[in-house]
């Protein structure tokens, strides 16, 4: 049956009049939102995973919906964040579905004013170019004091938080292997 609908227009006088004296239920309710329907329960399936933001490693539920996400929730079985997640945790749904997102390599030349679209085979290879140039320019097999440090000091590495544990772990490898003592992590800064 059917519950009958206050005829007061304002909340606070249904709030006021009603049985709802501290406006926690009916009287705070409207048709609207008793027509809204939660994106989750209408998902086709819950994937499990990993917020990418930083090494703390919150578990978060992602709702999709015809193979798109419409939802990212943390996970309440996680024994690290027990269903809560930070602000940006929280937001973490938009890193992968914002319109604002870019896809593209873009590239702006020295002293250009304008971004052109690179393929990545071509962007690939400028990077390479550049970091085996400046490697091997300011390579330093001795220090001042003709100790072996074998490195370079014209490459360092600033990863971001969103970034996860193995991306960094890899990056850290990559960088070391290379000879640059300056890497860090934003998230630690």
């Amino acid at each position: 049956m059917a519950e009958k609908r206050s005829s007061l227009p304002w909340p606070v006088l249904r709030q006021l009049v009603g049985k709802d004296p501290l406006g926690r239920g009916k009287a705070v309710r409207s048709r609207r939102t008793d027509a809204v329907e939660p994106r989750t329960s209408t998902a086709d399936r819950v994937a499990r995973s990993v917020c990418p933001y930083c090494a703390v490693g919150c578990g978060q539920r992602i709702f999709v919906k015809d193979e798109r996400i419409v939802q990212i929730e943390g996970d309440p079985d996680s024994p690290v964040n027990r269903g809560r997640l930070c602000p940006k945790g929280s937001a973490s749904k938009n890193l992968v579905t914002s319109d604002l997102r870019e896809t593209r390599v873009r590239y702006r030349r020295p002293y250009g004013t304008e971004w052109e679209d690179l393929d990545l085979d071509t962007a690939m290879e400028m990077v390479v170019d550049r970091v085996l140039r400046t490697r091997r320019d300011t390579w330093q097999e001795l220090d001042e004091k003709g100790r072996r440090v074998r490195r370079t000091m014209g490459i360092a590495s600033l990863g971001g938080a969103t970034l996860d544990n193995e991306e960094n772990y890899l990056i850290k490898k990559l960088f070391t292997a290379m000879g640059a003592v300056q890497i860090e992590n934003q998230a630690r800064i």
